[in-house]
């Protein structure tokens, strides 16, 4: 089963950019789809955003014109990039990886502060 190591969260102020990257410990040519959820205190855990194994992507409407979720196969790896940065982004972001439409794989989440 693959795994998932998360990085590049930390503290930002409003307005502001952070790139998310979650390196897959396998080759990720063939994956059903990957993607990242986010959870606050007290909140549900949240689809942000996904890319399927063809190249179409989801996105939250929290979200949308400000993230973007991209893949490089060659790194076995998928970013999140995230720009215009607001409070209510204040969450862990967890990155996922489907096998299949029923078997999924979580990373162990990478926190992200947008504070003022």
């Amino acid at each position: 089963q693959v795994r998932l190591v998360e990085s590049g969260g930390g503290l930002v102020q409003p307005g502001g950019s952070l790139r998310l990257s979650c390196a897959a410990s396998r080759s990720i040519f063939s994956i059903y789809a990957m993607g990242w959820y986010r959870q606050s205190p007290g909140k549900e855990r949240e689809l942000v955003a996904q890319i399927t194994g063809g190249g179409s992507v989801n996105y939250a409407d929290s979200v949308k014109g400000r993230f973007t979720i991209s893949r490089d196969i060659t790194k076995n790896t998928v970013y999140l990039q995230m720009s215009t940065l607001k409070l209510e982004d204040t969450a862990v972001y967890y990155c996922h990886a489907d096998d299949s439409p029923y078997s999924r794989t979580w990373g162990q989440g990478t926190q992200v502060t947008v504070s003022s």
